[in-house]
């Protein structure tokens, strides 16, 4: 025999020993079965192992679980990570407490993966070496022992079955993910799965949480390598950078702990408060045809304005609540509404001769002495209910001065009296006109004209 062979020989000896070594130590961990507590004969219930996260379908505790996880939250989302088959047996606590695997003995893949529809499942040729068994030829050839028949391992499956075994279904994510990124990072597999070492059978309950994402994507990002919070990070996006909500198992609806936006019955009432807060927030989701559908009139929004609207809106308009501009704009939406339905006129001369149809009589809407119910007043209190009728001409025709054609300015208790070009302008007011018409000119110049020589003090 040559030194080669020899070699050769001793080296089959040693692993052919340690093979035999290791089937020993598993078949005395595998048990296939054992009695329940309090059921030494095993008479009333099996217990098998690696079928469950643990034994008996007892429930995981929340230190086992991914972060994220709490009490009762349901699992993970069930359209982002789809139901899954698991149509084997396998206990992670006893390859990993026991025999001392890591999570890359056999989900070594996961190492280089880049995309999320990677199979990080390791063949069944890995198992070959410590079951017994030939997955490379075919038939495949199983062990002598326990651990290496086919129903070991394989749910369901009787020696009469010819080899078919049910399916082990693990569909691809609906979300884009990095584990090459991520364990280069620091982030191990505990840190998105829990603790699976002290598990048995890895279930769909392990799968990260978003909660749990949201420790490291929510932080500070104006620091280099600062995981990003924009959620098509992560997220599948259509029509350019909209978030894709629509998938087989359902729709994808933000979470109730994210500003408080989960779209339940209540979603009409408080969205309005999100929106304002954040509407990027909103923009993820949604193109801004989606909320001005609603927002500009054309589809009516029944839950806003009752059926009888029409005829109480006037009282809500003047209360301002809600806020009428919101959704309308005066000028185009409520003006030309009120000038078909005869509410308003083309000035102001109709109503100061008091046959207007709205306002109050002229000795208590425009004349003095000034009262609450006063013009003046109102305009200060709601100026978007005066604007629903008239156009800035109609105040200019009292307020302007005579250069741009006011009818004559009257001082003192006569153009009280008279109301023709009354001075729009409080108290005091020459001493800060200056800053007021830098500021933006263009009111100034509804009613003076830019030769005015009261203009031109305050230049």
């Amino acid at each position: 025999m040559t030194r080669v062979e020899r070699r050769r020989e001793a080296l089959g000896s040693a692993v052919g020993l340690f093979l035999a070594c290791v089937l020993a130590a598993l078949a005395a961990l595998h048990e296939p079965v054992r009695a329940a507590p309090g059921d030494p004969d095993g008479s009333k219930r099996l217990v098998v192992h690696g079928l469950a996260p643990l034994p008996g379908g007892a429930t995981v505790p929340e230190k086992l679980r991914p972060p994220g996880s709490y009490r009762g939250d349901g699992g993970p989302s069930a359209i982002i990570f789809p139901p899954q088959t698991l149509g084997i047996r396998f206990n992670h606590k006893r390859h990993v407490k026991d025999l001392g695997m890591t999570c890359t003995t056999c989900h070594d893949a996961a190492r280089t993966s880049k995309k999320s529809a990677d199979s990080l499942l390791p063949p069944a040729t890995r198992c070959d070496a410590c079951h017994a068994t030939n997955h490379r030829s075919s038939p495949v050839k199983g062990g002598d022992e326990l651990l290496g028949q086919c129903g070991f391992c394989h749910v369901g499956y009787r020696p009469g079955d010819g080899q078919r075994v049910a399916r082990l279904e693990i569909p691809p994510p609906n979300l884009r993910f990095d584990h090459a990124l991520h364990l280069a990072r620091g982030a191990d597999c505990a840190r998105c799965h829990g603790d699976v070492g002290s598990l048995e059978l890895a279930t769909h309950d392990q799968l990260p949480r978003m909660r749990g994402c949201w420790d490291c994507h929510d932080s500070d990002q104006t620091k280099p390598g600062v995981a990003s919070r924009e959620c098509r990070t992560c997220h599948l996006t259509e029509r350019g950078s909209l978030m894709k909500t629509s998938f087989a198992g359902g729709m994808l609806l933000p979470p109730a702990w994210m500003h408080a936006s989960d779209h339940g019955p209540d979603w009409i009432e408080r969205h309005k408060k999100v929106a304002a807060n954040e509407s990027r927030f909103c923009g993820n989701c949604h193109e801004e045809r989606f909320c001005t559908s609603c927002h500009d009139g054309r589809v009516r929004p029944r839950r806003v304005h009752p059926n009888d609207f029409l005829s109480m809106h006037s009282l809500q308009a003047r209360r301002n609540e809600p806020r009428c501009t919101s959704c309308h704009q005066e000028q185009n939406f409520c003006l030309s509404c009120h000038q078909r339905a005869g509410v308003t006129l083309t000035g102001p001369s109709e109503t100061l001769a008091g046959r207007g149809r709205f306002h109050p009589p002229p000795a208590i809407w425009s004349d003095g002495p000034r009262t609450a119910s006063h013009h003046a007043w109102e305009a200060e209190r709601n100026l978007n209910a005066c604007v629903s009728c008239h156009v800035e001409r109609d105040c200019a025709i009292c307020h302007a001065t005579a250069q741009v054609g006011g009818r004559g300015a009257v001082s003192g208790r006569a153009g009280r009296e008279a109301n023709w070009s009354v001075n729009p302008h409080p108290p005091g007011f020459s001493a800060r006109c200056g800053r007021a018409l830098r500021k933006n000119a263009r009111p100034c110049l509804v009613c003076h004209d830019p030769a005015d020589s009261n203009l031109g003090r305050c230049r």
